[in-house]
């Protein structure tokens, strides 16, 4: 299935900064309000249904032997023309 981006935005950020974008972004899902996206002229605003799937993926991309960039993702997916997901692989812990 082909992937459209609709939004993308990547800027060297403090983490001070960016806990501030995930506060924001956790406030509108406690709400149950849509996520509105801007930077610059371009903005979508998606509303997530009440039960997303939620991926969470460390990786690490490079060569085996040398340094690589290290990432971590957060990423909520649903269905465009229907509500969330079922099921899960068990239950998430962040320490």
């Amino acid at each position: 299935m082909p992937e459209e981006v609709l939004f993308k935005s990547e800027s060297a950020q403090s983490r001070d900064e960016i806990a501030s974008y995930l506060r924001s972004v956790a406030d509108k899902l406690e709400q149950g309000d849509a996520i509105t996206l801007k930077a610059g002229s371009e903005s979508v605003t998606m509303d997530p249904p009440a039960r997303p799937t939620f991926e969470v993926k460390a990786e690490r991309e490079g060569p085996v032997d040398g340094s690589g960039e290290l990432s971590i993702e957060f990423e909520l997916e649903w269905d465009e023309n229907g509500g969330g997901a079922e099921g899960g692989t068990g239950s998430l812990e962040i320490e």
